[in-house]
């Protein structure tokens, strides 16, 4: 439920390299998709969706992660065939459907989860679900663009930084309250895996 703190699964993802959620959502806000799996007509459409918004997410660090049911040869189908270049995590022990108990008992066939959509405040605080059984359930891209709007103004000091207080810490010197937030480009590149 919103304001509870999300438990830090380590899966495989679609490289088989296991990740932990915290490591991939770093000091960012997080979408983090729980995927019925790339048989899905509905599931494979949200991640086309969230093509664009990926985009725009990685401009505006922010997280974008996906976790099915699938195994790990199907988790890398499913990632390639939507074009997608965010982590998906492959959980075919089923952790998070269980730990969660979000099984979707009318598919027996495939046992996959109940599809929801979470939005993470840093440190895997839930900011919102969304329930996507129903696919007008899944949240649109405007509504995750808000939620993410939301969370940012919310922990980011310097998200107004025409107000007088940031002007003058600005001027004394005090680059604390200011991205990268007293880190050095390089570090802040390496932490995000880009070198």
């Amino acid at each position: 439920m919103p304001g509870a703190k999300l438990p830090d699964y380590e899966l495989s993802d679609h490289t088989g390299k296991h990740q932990k959620l915290s490591e991939l959502q770093g000091s960012d806000p997080m979408i983090l998709v729980l995927s019925r799996g790339g048989f899905c007509p509905k599931d494979r459409r949200q991640a086309e969706l969230l093509l664009q918004l990926h985009r725009e997410m990685e401009v505006g660090y922010c997280q974008l992660v996906t976790i099915s049911t699938d195994n790990l040869l199907l988790t890398n189908e499913y990632r390639t065939g939507v074009g997608a270049h965010w982590p998906f995590l492959s959980d075919p022990g089923r952790i998070v459907q269980k730990d969660l108990d979000i099984a979707e008992y009318t598919d027996p066939e495939h046992n996959p989860m109940i599809p929801h959509t979470l939005v993470l405040e840093p440190g895997l605080i839930v900011f919102k679900i969304y329930y996507g059984y129903w696919f007008s359930g899944r949240p649109t891209l405007e509504e995750l663009r808000q939620d993410l709007r939301a969370v940012t103004k919310k922990f980011r000091p310097d998200w107004d930084i025409t107000s007088p207080e940031m002007k003058a810490a600005w001027q004394r010197g005090d680059r604390t309250k200011f991205w990268p937030y007293e880190k050095n480009y390089v570090d802040l590149l390496r932490t995000r895996g880009a070198i």
